[in-house]
């Protein structure tokens, strides 16, 4: 199982050549967001691709966009860049789908800014007729991945999976499993998520978010920290289209990485799980599950892109992945977190870490973890593992990227530098 194309609309870079220099030379895509200071939020920072205005007329038609919004617009620019990236060409429309290639593209919040701003007012004013043809398309969950079908004639099947913060990484290894038995030869997967105050006002009145930095937004994420005090929201999109072996080398595909293993499980809010804490024991065993279906010990990981998210729960995760791989703390690898560029992007967080993560693989460095300059206490021990400054890594060989998500659900997937 390898990884053919990427694609990628992050707040701090669109397109993999962006993507990729914004993660070495640690640029952040958070700003100050003026519409959530004059809606009174307390977090007024968060992560939004730049230019998409100008971005999207040139991968849709303004017919199209005006049936879009923007949770699908960009699942449509990174899927449409990974198809691209893996040297596919679109199927016209006047021919048969392509019954070989499905979509598994996920998203956390979907349509919301739709409903808010659309459905709600308008159904409650009277005002149905106004709503328009294309009304149910763009607030149903499985709106993106159905466009992406349209737009690229993909045949096999092709489905919206949701499950909070997972939902990336989730996608990735639904995908790694419906190619590994052989229902399809390839799948695009990832997730999706639009910026809407409508879908981070819950998050701000739960005081998740850190509101402590509203004056420096790029210093406002802060995974792994003392002075961590919540998450950053963030937007965007991250794909990855995987494919057999098989039939990436009959078509003579470039290959960016293999893809080894990958599992799925619950904590059942159970040994310390909720809804919104993951059960430590779940974490440990989705992590280990991982491994083992890829056949590799853990003191073999060379790199863990964490979840890390900047509350509460980084000191256990860290010590969660200790646990799993089984190493003694001054033994535990590089662990990093990208989120502390570009902020928690929800159901797109573990689409886009994904494609940091194979983008690592495959060019050699690893990225820093920008402000945890000042380290949480509790991970003290963990000093020397905590990447503070992009570093080249020529012989990274294995990665593990894991999310973990509300609703005590986790993910976790482990890639190798593809080798002949």
């Amino acid at each position: 199982m390898v990884v053919t194309g990427l694609g990628v609309l992050a707040p701090n870079g669109h397109g993999l050549a962006a993507f990729e220099e914004a993660l070495r030379r640690g640029t952040s895509g958070l700003r100050f967001v003026p519409r959530l200071a004059e809606l009174g939020f307390g977090c007024r920072v968060g992560g939004i691709p730049a230019d998409v205005e100008a971005i999207q007329r040139a991968y849709l038609s303004q017919e199209e966009l005006l049936a879009m919004n923007p949770n699908m617009i960009y699942a449509a620019i990174a899927a449409i860049d990974a198809w691209t990236d893996a040297g596919l060409a679109r199927i016209p429309a006047d021919a048969d789908p392509d019954a070989a290639t499905g979509a598994v593209l996920g998203t956390g919040i979907g349509g919301i800014d739709t409903i808010a701003e659309k459905l709600a007012p308008r159904t409650d004013a009277g005002k149905v007729s106004r709503l328009g043809s294309t009304m149910v398309e763009q607030i149903m969950s499985s709106g993106n991945s159905a466009r992406v079908a349209g737009l690229l004639g993909l045949g096999n099947q092709v489905t919206t999976n949701s499950s909070a913060c997972n939902t990336g990484t989730e996608a990735v290894v639904d995908a790694f499993f419906r190619v590994r038995e052989g229902r399809a030869e390839r799948m695009l997967a990832g997730g999706s998520e639009g910026h809407s105050h409508y879908i981070w006002a819950g998050f701000d009145a739960m005081k998740v978010l850190n509101r402590t930095r509203n004056e420096e937004p790029e210093r406002a994420s802060r995974p792994m920290s003392a002075s961590a005090a919540g998450f950053i929201p963030g937007s965007g999109a991250g794909v990855l289209l995987l494919e057999s072996l098989e039939s990436a080398r009959a078509r003579g595909a470039r290959i960016w990485a293999e893809v080894l293993g990958g599992h799925v499980n619950c904590g059942g809010h159970r040994q310390g799980g909720s809804m919104t804490a993951p059960n430590p024991t779940a974490v440990r065993r989705c992590v280990r599950a991982a491994l083992d279906l890829a056949g590799v010990d853990g003191r073999e990981i060379g790199l863990i892109n964490g979840h890390l998210t900047a509350t509460f729960a980084d000191p256990h995760e860290v010590e969660s992945w200790r646990a799993a791989l089984g190493v003694a703390p001054g033994e535990l690898p590089p662990i990093q977190s990208t989120k502390s560029l570009i902020g928690h992007a929800l159901g797109a967080a573990g689409g886009i870490e994904c494609v940091a993560t194979v983008l690592q693989l495959a060019r050699g460095f690893v990225h820093g973890s920008a402000n945890c300059e000042d380290l949480h206490p509790a991970l003290e021990p963990f000093a020397g593992s905590v990447v503070h400054e992009t570093r080249e890594a020529p012989g990274l060989r294995l990665a593990a990227k894991a999310s973990f998500g509300f609703g005590d659900v986790n993910g976790c997937v482990v890639f190798a530098r593809y080798q002949e």
